[in-house]
C-alpha cells in the first residue's frame, strides 16, 4: 500500500468512530441546533481528542453552522479545517513531505544522537527498530545503544532488531549502568563514523527525580564524546492509552527535554483523536506515527494527510 493508503488503514477504528457515530448525527434537513451540537461535542470527545479540541471544533461549528439547516458537506469541510489547526505546530511547517526524515534534528557533523524515552509497554523497543529502518532505507549507517538495562528482555529485543536490521548495538548485562552503555555507543558511533546513535533509555516510571538524574547522566557523558548531543529527544506514546497516557507523557517530556513525539499503536485503537489532544496539551509536535505491526509502518506526521485518512471514506 502507498503511504496515504496505510494511513488510512491504521486510523480505520477511529474513522468508524467518527463515521458512524458522529457522521450519522447530521442529517440534510435537519437544524443544527444546541442539543445537536452539545450531542457532536460529547461523541468528538470518545476520540480521546480532549474536552478543549471538541469544545473548539464544536464552538466553530456553533459560529458557521448553528441555527441553520445542516449542510452536511460544508460542516464536515468546518471539521477539518479546524482539526487540521488544531494539529499544526510551527515546527511541522518546515517539514518536507517527500523526505521521512526531515523531522529530525540533524548534527552539523559527526554522528547524530536520539535519545528515546517512554514508559514501559508503550511500543518503544519496536518504534526504535522502525526509525532505525528508516534512517537505514535513507542511506544511513545507524549505531544503537541497549540503554534500558533494567529489563533484560528489552535488550535481548533490541539486539534482535539489530541483527535483522543489520546495524551496530552497544549492550550489557541486565543491571548495568545505562549511562556506560550510552558513552560506549557514543564511542563506537565515532569510531564506526557512523550517521546516527539511537539511545534506549529505561522504560520503568520511576519517580521525576530518579529519571531525570539518570538522563542528566546519560547526557554528560555522551556529551565528552559527541558535545552537542543529544540533537533529537523522542518520546514513545501508546496512542491505545488515550487521555490515560497524558500524565506519564507529561512527566517523561519534563524528564528528556522531549523535542517531539512518536505516536505508537494507532492502528489498534478507536482513540485516534488523542493526536489533537497531545498537540493541544503538550505542545509537543507529533513526529512520526505507528500504523502496524511491519517494521515499514511508520510515517511522518503530516496534519493534512492525518485529517485527510481520517475522513476517507
Amino acid at each position: 500500500m502507498g503511504l496515504f493508503d496505510r494511513l488510512k488503514a491504521g486510523l480505520q477504528k477511529t474513522r468508524d468512530i467518527l463515521r458512524t457515530d458522529v457522521r450519522d448525527l447530521f442529517k440534510a434537513g435537519d437544524v443544527l441546533d444546541e442539543s445537536l451540537l452539545e450531542e457532536f461535542e460529547g461523541r468528538l470527545i470518545r476520540t480521546d481528542m480532549g474536552v478543549a479540541a471538541a469544545d473548539r471544533i464544536t464552538s466553530r461549528l456553533r459560529e458557521e453552522h448553528g441555527g441553520r439547516t445542516v449542510d452536511v458537506d460544508a460542516i464536515w469541510d468546518t471539521i477539518r479545517s479546524e482539526l487540521r489547526e488544531l494539529l499544526k505546530s510551527d515546527e511541522a511547517t518546515t517539514w518536507d513531505s517527500a523526505d521521512p526524515l526531515s523531522p529530525l534534528n540533524k548534527a552539523e557533523s559527526g554522528p547524530t544522537v536520539i535519545l528515546v524515552a517512554g514508559v514501559n509497554g508503550v511500543g518503544k523497543t519496536t518504534s526504535i527498530a522502525k526509525i532505525s529502518n528508516l534512517l537505514q532505507k535513507n542511506g544511513n549507517k545507524v549505531v544503537l545503544a541497549a540503554g534500558d538495562t533494567f529489563r533484560a528482555a528489552a535488550v535481548e529485543q533490541l539486539t534482535m532488531w539489530s541483527e535483522r536490521l543489520g546495524c551496530d548495538i552497544v549492550r550489557k548485562d541486565s543491571g548495568a549502568d545505562p549511562a556506560s552503555v550510552a558513552y560506549e555507543g557514543a564511542v563506537k558511533a565515532v569510531e564506526l563514523n557512523a550517521d546516527y546513535l539511537i539511545i534506549d533509555t529505561a522504560g520503568r516510571l520511576q519517580t521525576q527525580k530518579n529519571l531525570m538524574d539518570e538522563l542528566e547522566k546519560i547526557r554528560r557523558v555522551i556529551q565528552k564524546i559527541i558535545p552537542e548531543a543529544p540533537h533529537e529527544s523522542l518520546l514513545v506514546l501508546d496512542a491505545t492509552t488515550g487521555q490515560n497516557g497524558l500524565s506519564q507523557a507529561k512527566s517523561f517530556s519534563a524528564a528528556v527535554e522531549c523535542t517531539g513525539l512518536v505516536l505508537a499503536k494507532l492502528d489498534g485503537t478507536a482513540r485516534g483523536g488523542v493526536t489533537v489532544a497531545i498537540r493541544q496539551e503538550m505542545g509537543i509536535p507529533v513526529k512520526y506515527i505507528g500504523v502496524g505491526e511491519g517494521i515499514d509502518d511508520l510515517e511522518l506526521f503530516n496534519a493534512d494527510g492525518f485529517v485527510d485518512a481520517l475522513f476517507a471514506k
